[in-house]
């Protein structure tokens, strides 16, 4: 076996699969474009379709002449100390049914 001729022809064969894979490359970056984070709108973009966006510069100036509407907000939802009690009951009850169950 002549060694040098081997390696002579792994250096030829690497360097064609080097082209291969140059060519295959070009190829797919000439297909995809550039690499991006994401696909799609970006988050919490404000973009709005072409077909709602004429309905939205309607609705834009017809707000513009009219006052602005203060939203009413609901305050935050409390619990009061005989509902808190009878959860923890309830739950000290289902907790104590488990350990008596998990002990048989």
């Amino acid at each position: 076996m002549d060694v040098n001729r081997i390696v002579s022809e792994l250096d030829a064969e690497i360097a064609r699969l080097q082209q291969i894979r140059a060519a295959f490359t070009g190829l797919d970056a000439a297909t995809t474009g550039p690499a991006k984070g994401r696909r799609g709108r970006p988050k919490g973009s404000k973009n709005l379709p072409k077909a709602s966006l004429v309905a939205a510069k309607a609705v834009a100036a017809k707000t513009v002449t009219a006052a602005p509407v203060a939203k009413k907000t609901k305050g935050k939802r409390k619990l009061s100390p005989e509902g808190r009690k009878r959860i923890a009951d309830a739950m000290k009850k289902r907790w104590a049914e488990r350990r008596k169950a998990a002990a048989k």
